[in-house]
């Protein structure tokens, strides 16, 4: 049921070190107002549903289907919400789950770590976020990426996931920011990808930045707080434990905020 599409004995060894092992669940949410644009994004019908995503899924997430949420799940043109699947997941294994808030407008009604982030501007600004925020999500990332990989031996691995509407596009952003070809192969919510509409926002704002930037100016520019609070938690639990990245094409642009981070900063990790 497991399919590995590249770089399969890398996939295959993880697997046989880590199959059976009971991870530590850490859903880290976060908002970004590029999720409030018309089309952007399926993950809730109308703009000011999509305020509300996150926190449903939060409530979904840690309670379960026969709790009555303050914020029930937003409607959907199409499918379900991941959040079933992961719900189901932890839920039959019994996965301990740690919610963050990274930077969000409203608060859901659960457990939540606070990382004092702020919710993000749109991207197509190219000032999404105050540096000095994002320098701080990183120290908060570090921290925690090594207080609960404490809790795990080295035969054990945590999964960091993510709730950020819109985030597919900031993911985009940073990609591209960060050098790498993304146009046309990052998803989307959207049944048939968005992929122009995308385009055109990270290109607006990537104009106003100047570029080969800092990545952590580079995710203040057209980021979202949730990438860099998973890159920091990323970096120091992979010194001690696995770390699967739960979350498509949003962890790919963390995976490559992470290789730029320790070398700009000199951080140590095991990829």
């Amino acid at each position: 049921m497991i399919n590995i599409y590249t770089q399969v004995p890398q996939g295959e060894a993880w697997l046989n070190r880590y199959r059976g092992k009971l991870p530590i669940f850490a859903c880290v949410l976060g908002f970004t107002e590029t999720g409030l644009i018309p089309g952007i994004s399926a993950a809730g019908l109308t703009p000011d549903d999509r305020r509300y995503t996150a926190c449903a899924d939060a409530e979904f997430l840690y309670y379960g289907a026969e709790y009555q949420p303050k914020y029930p799940l937003p409607p959907l043109t199409s499918g379900a919400s991941p959040v079933l699947i992961s719900r189901a997941v932890v839920a039959n294994l019994n996965i301990p789950v740690y919610l963050f808030n990274a930077g969000l407008p409203h608060i859901p009604p659960v457990p939540l770590i606070e990382l004092g982030g702020t919710p993000a501007r749109c991207l197509s600004g190219g000032a999404a976020m105050n540096v000095d925020t994002v320098k701080h999500l990183l120290a908060e990332g570090l921290r925690w990426g090594s207080q609960l990989s404490s809790q795990l031996n080295s035969d054990r691995y945590l999964i960091i996931s993510e709730c950020v509407v819109g985030g597919t596009t900031t993911a985009l952003a940073i990609l591209t920011g960060l050098g790498i070809d993304a146009v046309g192969k990052v998803n989307s919510s959207h049944p048939v990808c968005n992929h122009g509409q995308k385009w055109d926002l990270v290109q607006t704002g990537l104009a106003k930045i100047p570029p080969s930037v800092d990545p952590l100016e580079l995710v203040a520019a057209v980021g979202d707080p949730m990438q860099v609070v998973v890159a920091g938690m990323a970096i120091a639990a992979s010194r001690s434990c696995g770390v699967l990245l739960g979350g498509g094409t949003q962890m790919l642009a963390v995976y490559a905020l992470i290789q730029a981070i320790a070398h700009r900063y000199d951080l140590s990790w095991q990829p």
